[in-house]
């Protein structure tokens, strides 16, 4: 169900003091201003400057003159968020910015002492997320869209505003008083999140008008299902995992069902070899079972928007002779029944890893 935001931060009760991620655009002005009305002398203000436009000094200039009525501490934090070949604007400046608030609550002295981070993504965005999810074509990690709460490195972030609109936002702040800038950019639909703002999100407002909240409970059912899987995976996990080598046994992996055996190896994956499985290209296992002969093609763990592929394939295939010619066998390797993990090899990127039981 759609909140009023007074609803939204009278749920909220994170550990104190907290720090607020402050863009200067509405969502974030009106998280700023709640938090510290329901929290005085608990609340430090961060604002990133991304240096990607000429409008970022005026975003600087108006979270300086927000905090100064509000009496808050506010911190500055440049990032370079250019992209790199190959990465789009929108993730170079999501990575930088998350990596440089992280870096403030675990270096910065004031960040330090901060217990949590807020931001002020609210139902309209997380709309959005789920509609970007599906048109590539994502799992159930993609599906469920933004968490409300997560950690990263020891950080605790939250999303309060979840279930508040954009339009519910406008209206409290436009009732209290509060101004704030609107970023130039949003109407830039080169990007593809401003097209389904403008283009998609209207149509679905006229056809589905409660579609805020059945999207994002669609987003939550997702959400749920996923730590379900996760569950599984790891009750599998250790059934066919060999401790040593922190690798599954492609015996044991026969066992699972297809099933089970790709979100078993997603979870190696993700919790091992620091990367995930794509859902345009998921990991997969032809035939009922995991044959004795076995080829694995794993990336490196550094390469960028990984492909994860584990095909099955005989011993005297082209597949399995082709990747046995790749590299030198080494020691007992033919024996030992162990996936080699990524993060062990030193190969380079898409360089394939063959083992044949």
């Amino acid at each position: 169900m759609s909140q009023s935001l007074d609803q939204a931060l009278n749920a909220f009760v994170p550990p104190l003091p907290l720090a607020v991620a402050l863009s200067g655009g509405a969502d974030s002005t009106a998280l700023l201003v709640a938090c510290a009305r329901k929290w005085p002398s608990q609340v430090t203000a961060v604002h990133i400057n991304h240096g990607l436009q000429a409008a970022a000094s005026q975003f600087e200039l108006q979270c300086q003159q927000l905090c100064d009525s509000l009496q808050l501490p506010l911190h500055i934090l440049q990032v370079n968020a250019h992209a790199s070949a190959g990465q789009s604007p929108e993730d170079a400046a999501r990575i930088a910015r998350y990596g440089a608030l992280t870096t403030f609550m675990t270096s910065h002295p004031q960040g330090k002492a901060c217990k949590a981070m807020a931001l002020g993504q609210h139902a309209d965005d997380q709309v959005e997320t789920l509609l970007l999810a599906l048109s590539r074509g994502a799992g159930l990690p993609g599906l469920s869209a933004m968490p409300a709460q997560w950690a990263r490195n020891g950080v605790a972030f939250y999303r309060p505003l979840l279930q508040v609109s954009s339009l519910e936002i406008r209206r409290w702040l436009a009732q209290e008083g509060h101004t704030f800038i609107e970023d130039p950019t949003n109407t830039d639909e080169a990007f593809t999140r401003n097209r389904i703002r403008a283009r998609l999100m209207p149509a679905l407002r006229e056809v589905f008008p409660q579609y805020l909240d059945t999207f994002t409970r669609s987003a939550s059912h997702a959400a749920q299902a996923q730590v379900l899987l996760d569950e599984v995976a790891q009750e599998d996990w250790l059934r066919v995992c060999n401790p040593s080598q922190n690798a599954p046994e492609i015996k044991k992996l026969q066992s699972l069902s297809n099933a089970r055996q790709s979100n078993v190896l997603r979870f190696w994956l993700k919790s091992f070899c620091q990367s995930s499985a794509s859902a345009a290209q998921p990991v997969q296992m032809p035939g009922a079972v995991i044959s004795a002969s076995m080829t694995v093609s794993v990336p490196t763990a550094a390469t960028y928007s990984p492909r994860w592929t584990i095909p099955v394939a005989k011993a005297a295939s082209p597949i399995a002779r082709r990747c046995r010619r790749s590299q030198p066998r080494r020691g007992n390797q033919r024996s030992s029944g162990v996936i080699a993990s990524a993060t062990t090899s030193r190969r380079t990127a898409h360089s394939p890893l063959s083992l044949v039981n």
